[in-house]
């Protein structure tokens, strides 16, 4: 190549990177997410430190739910992989199947607080104590966007039975299935974070 083709191709003015408009809003969605539960798991830290800080055991079906949203987070990326091959079928059974894996967690964590209840932790009141609103705080904010990410999932599911979802059109469904990674890793941590301070 000549000196003059590499001038050439130096003068060329460079495309600037460019990220999609909805995936970039998305993703700041996601780090305002993790800082609000950064911020969370901050205070709890700070507030137990303080001391009058009730100690009570962590409902068992916790760890029920950690499999349900690891085995969820599974099955959702088949939902994607399936989506990337065209195989039609297959991203609405998956799909299908992650939702329902989704609402059998939220029912878990609903059954976790009737637990909490029966040992007499409540989130506020007479006889309440930071330690259980501290709970009901970071399982119920958790519960909500869980409830947002199930909805997401029935709209992707809805698009797909239009042919919206596909090797061709992936951005709805690569959101989703992102959203709920960082939902199911996002228990992890705070279920981890709570047997290891709690």
């Amino acid at each position: 190549m000549s000196q003059h083709e590499l001038n050439l191709q130096s003068s060329e003015p460079q495309k600037p990177l460019s990220m999609n408009p909805k995936k970039f809003a998305f993703w700041l969605f996601l780090v305002t997410v993790l800082m609000i539960f950064a911020a969370l798991t901050s205070a709890y830290i700070v507030r137990r430190a303080d001391g009058g800080w009730l100690e009570f055991q962590l409902p068992s079906i916790f760890w029920l739910n950690s499999v349900i949203i690891v085995v969820s987070s599974i099955t959702m990326q088949f939902a994607y992989f399936a989506a990337k091959k065209d195989s039609l079928e297959n991203t609405k059974l998956y799909l299908l199947i992650t939702s329902l894996l989704g609402l059998a967690f939220l029912v878990g964590q609903f059954y976790a607080w009737g637990d909490l209840v029966e040992i007499n932790v409540f989130f506020g009141g007479k006889g309440s104590n930071p330690s259980g609103s501290f709970l009901y705080v970071l399982t119920g904010l958790h519960g909500l966007h869980l409830i947002s990410a199930v909805i997401f999932l029935w709209v992707v599911f809805a698009q797909s039975f239009k042919y919206k979802v596909h090797s061709k059109s992936m951005l709805v469904i690569e959101c989703c299935t992102t959203y709920w990674h960082f939902l199911g890793g996002l228990w992890i941590y705070l279920f981890g974070f709570l047997l290891l301070n709690h």
